[in-house]
C-alpha cells in the first residue's frame, strides 16, 4: 500500500529520491527490515499472551524423552511469523500482481489450516488435532486454486505447464494435463515436509531462511529479461515481485529464530510450519523450478523420506516376521541423531550447513549445465 502511495507521489510531484521505491531490490530490503522489526516487536508480547492463556506444547510420549521438558513451552508462535510476513508484503509489494496474490493467498490459507489444527490440539485438547483428511483437504484446495490459475491464466500462456530441468541447458519438462495434480502434490508435500522438520529448536525456521535466500535470487533473475536470457531459464515477467515476499519472510524468520533458537521460548506450531512449507512449494511452482525442490529443500526431503522408509519397513517386517523393525532409531531423521547422543544444537547447526551446501548447488545448477 505504501508502494502505491510513494509511486503516486513520485509520478505527481517528482520529489527527489522517491523513484527508488520502484526498484524491487529496495522494496525487498525495506520489507526484510520491516518483517524483522515486526517479528522482534510481536514476539515477546505474543509469548507473554500465550503463557498467560497457558497455550503450551503438550508432552509428546512418542518423542525423545529429552523433549519431555519442553512440555508447556508456548506454541502457535507461527502467528508472529505470518503477521510479520503479511504486513510488510501489503505495505511494500505490488499487491495487484498475480504472483503476490497467489503466494499470499496460499500462505495465509495454509496458516489458517495449521491454526485450526493447533487450536483443536492445544486449546480444545483433541489428541490428534485436525483430522488428517481435513488437513489434506485444505492443502488440496489451495493446490487446485494455484494450479488452476497458472494453467488457465493468459499471463502464463506458453509456459503454464513447463518446468526447468536442473543441470540441463535449454531443457524444459512439460507436465501437460497432469499439471494441476502435480501442483496439488507439491503443495501438500512441501507443507507436510516442513511440518515434519519442525521438531528441534530453530531447525525448521533456520533451514527455511537458507532456502528462501536462494529462492530470492532465483525469483529476481527469473523476472529479469537480461539475467534470465543469460542463464537460459524461463523468463517470467512480474515474478521478480516475489522477491519482496521472500525478503519479508526472511526478515520475519530471523526475528522468529531469535525466540525459537535453543532453548526455544516459543514454537511455531502447525500455524507456521504448514504455511512456510506451502509457501516454499508455491514459490517453486510460480517460478517453474518444481524439479529443484528435492535439491534446494533437501533437508525437508530427507526428513520426509526418513518417515516414509521407517513406516514402510516397520509394516513390512511386522507382516513378514510378526514384529515391526526400524531402520532409524526414531523418525524423522533428526530424532535418530538425538537418539545417537548428538546434542540438539549440534544437529541443528549441521543441518544448516547441509542446507547451505544444497542452496549453493541449487544456484550453481543455473550455470553448470
Amino acid at each position: 500500500m505504501l508502494y502505491y502511495l510513494f509511486e503516486y507521489i513520485d509520478k505527481t510531484f517528482s520529489p527527489p529520491g522517491f523513484g527508488v521505491f520502484r526498484y524491487i531490490t529496495f522494496r525487498s530490503a525495506v520489507a526484510a527490515i520491516t518483517g524483522l522489526i515486526l517479528s522482534l516487536y510481536l514476539g515477546p508480547r505474543l509469548i507473554k499472551l500465550l503463557q498467560k492463556k497457558q497455550i503450551g506444547e503438550a508432552k509428546k510420549i512418542d518423542g525423545p524423552k529429552s523433549h519431555w521438558s519442553k512440555a508447556g513451552t508456548p506454541t502457535m508462535g507461527g502467528i508472529i511469523l505470518i503477521l510479520s510476513v503479511v504486513i510488510p508484503v501489503l505495505l511494500w509489494a505490488d499487491i495487484k500482481s498475480t504472483y503476490i496474490i497467489l503466494i499470499l493467498a496460499g500462505t495465509v490459507w495454509l496458516s489458517l489450516v495449521g491454526f485450526l489444527d493447533d487450536y483443536l490440539k492445544v486449546i480444545k485438547k483433541f489428541p490428534n488435532g485436525l483430522i488428517a483428511r481435513y488437513k489434506l483437504l485444505g492443502q488440496v484446495i489451495i493446490g487446485v486454486v494455484v494450479g488452476s490459475v497458472i494453467y488457465f491464466s493468459p499471463q502464463f500462456a506458453g509456459v503454464h505447464t513447463l518446468t526447468t530441468v536442473p543441470f540441463l541447458k535449454n531443457v524444459n519438462f512439460d507436465f501437460s494435463y497432469l499439471y494441476i495434480p502435480v501442483v496439488v502434490f507439491i503443495v501438500a508435500a512441501t507443507s507436510n515436509a516442513v511440518n515434519l522438520t519442525d521438531g528441534l529448536d530453530g531447525l525448521a525456521i533456520g533451514t527455511t531462511t537458507i532456502v528462501m535466500l536462494a529462492l530470492a535470487v532465483i525469483c529476481y533473475v527469473s523476472g529479469n529479461a537480461i539475467y534470465s536470457n543469460y542463464l537460459n531459464i524461463i523468463y517470467l515477467p512480474g515474478s521478480g515481485e516475489l522477491t519482496v515476499f521472500i525478503a519479508a519472510l526472511i526478515g520475519a524468520s530471523l526475528g522468529f529464530l531469535w525466540f525459537n533458537s535453543y532453548p526455544a521460548q516459543v514454537f511455531m506450531g502447525d500455524t507456521g510450519s504448514l504455511a512456510i512449507g506451502g509457501a516454499f512449494g508455491i514459490l517453486a511452482i510460480l517460478i517453474k523450478k518444481e524439479l529443484l525442490i528435492p535439491i534446494l529443500g533437501g533437508i525437508f526431503f530427507m526428513e520426509t523420506v526418513s518417515v516414509i522408509i521407517q513406516r514402510l519397513y516397520f509394516k513390512y517386517t511386522k507382516k513378514k516376521y510378526g514384529e515391526g523393525r526400524r531402520v532409524f532409531k526414531m523418525a524423522p531423521i533428526h530424532h535418530h541423531f538425538e537418539m545417537l547422543g548428538w546434542p540438539e544444537p549440534k544437529i541443528v547447526v549441521r543441518f544448516y550447513i547441509i542446507a547451505i551446501i544444497l542452496a549453493i548447488i541449487s544456484l550453481a545448477s543455473f550455470k553448470i549445465r
